[in-house]
């Protein structure tokens, strides 16, 4: 019996340990909601969101304020440190203390207890107690101290809708600082104990008498001396509460959606992100007098690949739709941006070297058809030049050139994963704009390229890593004219950046992107609801933005320039830039990307026959000729370079004609072999009719027009002749008079333009 006894005794023994043991849940606060909280790089608070139930409830932070723990210590638990959860004394004090007064005016709970409690939130019962004080002990043996005080003083009620200390200093201080007066960490210690009765908006003499009587004891037991003491009674209680900070408002919303209810420490620098906003909301309320209303901007650290300072859209004071459109994360028209991208990828693959000539001419690209900004055409310019000057045509041409397809790859590897489309549906109007990318990604691409120029193991993916490609680029960039057309290599205090701008079709999107060694900056202006403005440009509207946020931040120097070892020495022809031929008259040694092993010999210099007297060329080899090598052009870029550059030796005319080429000495300018043509009837009802333009060797030369069988006239210096043809198939024959002939044939569509509003 006595067996059985012992037994039943040590089995109830051990259940209760059992359930000692796992009284306690793992998450004490689960299904508590908690605020978003977002801070700087330095704990800075940038902004929060209320909890699910509507409390300002911060998660729990890693330290407490000095002062605020020995007041709170003081006030609610003397014996804190001393006990195991549960203080013996202060339940026999409170037991009496409710007998005498015969209801409940005290419960005699430790800080441990009351952290049990504010995780169950259960009546307020002898039973609940029991279990309030088994749980309590159970806490004790699972966290410190120092997790108890951080647990209670994360969800203890602060009056209102502020629950725990962090919120509570930012409502009531307005700050988040870690050293408070006397006065206010007592202040807020008292304030916890009862926060319905007793809070900033009433009561407030009995509040001011509960502080002074707690500074009063902790001055007795000499945790505040004399001079503090006297400093704590005359300071006046808190005020009104203090709003919330609101810097980066559209990043903190977008960590309440991916970091809902959590803390996030960002690499923001809150006092480089005040002076950026400050900056933007003055140029938000200038633009706005043009009819522009949205503005964003981005810094992002090149060693870290973080923003340090990030608007998504300036100026919320002012009423608009689409003011809480984050702009920097929504996909719009890239304009001209990605061009550095693209010339950067054709370097170092080869396509092309810095100094390639592109052609600059009108083309037609199975109708898409892109003109420069400006309207004119240089006929020929060097790749960074077309770079530089940002034009259209060259950059469709280097597009053809590297390939579609592989651009694409090669901007998705790069990390603009806005362009989901199949390749071929972007065309060849991809680098003009015909791709949406986010203002965050496209930031993020420039600065790792930064990053891989001083370190190209940093991102082993990314798709861009040839350093003498990358410096090129960069110094191709530095090369764009700055808003204020100043040269900045004259201006001692200027610094080095390299930038681009870009501008959408019909005026919707204006961009500019500029990069040093530690810094990539990112503006955007435009309407977020996607209208045009007629004066919106990059360089116009973005760039002198750019340029005063880059104001914001310390000067650094540029870019190291490769060694030779990390590139190739390699012969290039002076006049075309592509690498030396045999027939190449004169040449240069340059360092160029290792991928100039795989572009293509010069294409423009090539041995020509010429007679002995100088003046024409001759293919009768017949006939004594001395052998010239030199620079030419294909007729259609001859003719629109030779204008700008008094240089260019043009070949003389042919001799005889037998076996010639007819595209080595004249090329249709418009229109081009295979064209559909428009032509609508005149206002006044008479036909329709289009100009023809020629390009020829020699302009001098008199060439001879025919629509198919019937002779139209002569040209001679300006070959343009204009043609009003019947509705169907047609061909223009040109002959010069070497009897040199050119023909393309050409669909016209009469009336087009009244069929299409019939």
């Amino acid at each position: 019996m006595r067996f059985r006894l012992k037994y039943a005794t040590a089995a109830a023994a051990g259940v209760l340990l059992l359930l000692w043991l796992f009284c306690l849940p793992r998450n004490l606060f689960e299904g508590i909601s908690y605020s978003t909280v977002v801070t700087d790089r330095n704990g800075a608070l940038l902004g929060a969101r209320v909890a699910d139930d509507g409390q300002w409830r911060f998660p729990s932070c890693d330290t407490l304020p000095e002062k605020f723990v020995k007041a709170l210590v003081e006030f609610e638990d003397r014996t804190f440190f001393n006990h195991c959860g549960v203080s013996p004394r202060a339940l026999i004090r409170a037991t009496i203390q409710n007998i005498r007064n015969g209801r409940i005016v005290s419960g005699g709970s430790t800080l441990t207890m009351q952290v049990i409690r504010l995780s169950r939130q259960k009546p307020r019962t002898l039973w609940q107690k029991l279990v309030e004080i088994c749980m309590a002990t159970r806490l004790e043996l699972r966290c410190t101290k120092e997790e108890i005080l951080r647990l209670y003083a994360a969800h203890a009620p602060f009056g209102g809708n502020v629950v725990g200390i962090d919120a509570a200093m930012w409502r009531y201080l307005g700050s988040d600082r870690t050293e408070l007066s006397w006065a206010e960490a007592v202040t807020l210690a008292v304030l916890q104990n009862a926060p319905s009765s007793i809070h900033l908006a009433k009561n407030r003499d009995l509040l001011l008498c509960k502080r002074n009587r707690l500074l009063a004891r902790l001055h007795a037991k000499d945790e505040i001396d004399e001079e503090n003491y006297a400093l704590a009674l005359e300071e006046p209680l808190i005020g009104e509460p203090y709003p919330m900070p609101q810097y980066a408002p559209h990043l903190v919303e977008w960590y309440d959606r991916k970091a809902h209810g959590q803390r996030t420490v960002t690499h923001i620098d809150r006092d480089l992100q005040r002076r950026m906003e400050e900056i933007l909301v003055r140029w938000s309320r200038e633009l706005r007098q043009k009819g522009i209303r949205d503005l964003a901007a981005i810094i992002v650290e090149v060693e870290s690949g973080a923003p340090v300072a990030y608007c998504g859209n300036s100026d919320l004071s002012f009423d608009r739709d689409g003011k809480w459109v984050d702009i920097a994360r929504s996909p719009r028209s890239s304009g001209s941006i990605l061009k550095p991208l693209l010339y950067a990828a054709a370097l170092e693959q080869g396509t092309i070297l810095p100094n390639t000539l592109l052609p600059d001419v009108p083309t037609d690209f199975g109708g898409f058809a892109p003109k420069n900004f400006d309207g004119t055409y240089a006929g020929a310019i060097e790749a960074d030049r077309a770079l530089v000057l940002s034009l259209n045509v060259p950059n469709v041409y280097l597009l053809k050139e590297y390939g579609i397809l592989r651009f694409v790859e090669m901007l998705r590897q790069a990390g603009l994963k806005t362009l989901s489309r199949p390749a071929d549906e972007y065309g060849l109007s991809l680098i003009l704009g015909g791709a949406e990318v986010r203002l965050v990604d496209i930031l993020a691409c420039y600065a790792k390229m930064a990053a891989c120029y001083q370190n190209s193991a940093r991102y082993p993916d990314f798709p861009l890593h040839d350093r003498v490609a990358l410096y090129r680029t960069f110094e191709a960039m530095r090369e764009v004219v700055r808003p204020d057309e100043m040269d900045w290599r004259r201006a001692s205090s200027a610094q080095n950046i390299a930038w681009k701008t870009g501008t959408s079709y019909g005026s919707r999107d204006a961009w500019a992107i500029g990069l040093t060694p530690k810094y990539v900056i990112g503006v955007w202006a435009g309407n977020a609801n996607g209208s045009g403005v007629a004066d919106l440009t990059g360089a116009r509207i973005a760039g002198p933005v750019l340029f005063e946020l880059f104001g914001l931040l310390p000067e650094c120097g540029w870019f190291e320039k490769p060694g030779d070892e990390e590139g190739m020495i390699r012969s290039v022809c002076s006049h075309s830039g592509y690498p030396a031929g045999r027939f190449c008259p004169e040449t240069r040694t340059e360092l160029l990307p290792k991928g100039a092993a795989e572009c293509r010999i010069c294409p423009y210099c090539r041995e020509t026959a010429i007679s002995l007297d100088g003046e024409h060329q001759v293919t009768d080899r017949s006939e004594p000729v001395r052998m010239e090598c030199r620079f030419v052009l294909p007729p259609m870029m001859e003719y629109f370079y030779k204008p700008q550059h008094p240089e260019y030796r043009v070949l003389p005319s042919l001799k005889q004609s037998s076996g010639a080429d007819p595209t080595d000495t004249m090329h249709f300018i418009y229109p081009t072999d295979g064209s559909v043509i428009s032509l609508p009837r005149q206002l006044d009802g008479s036909p329709g009719s289009f100009v023809a333009r020629i390009a020829h060797t020699n302009p001098s030369t008199e060439l001879f027009w025919h629509l198919d069988n019937t002779y139209l006239g002569s040209t001679r210096d300006i070959h343009q002749m204009t043609i009003a043809p019947t509705n169907g198939v047609h061909s223009i024959t040109v002959i010069d008079t070497s009897g040199v002939t050119l023909c393309v044939k050409i669909v016209v569509l009469r009336d087009a333009l009244k069929r299409r509003c019939s």
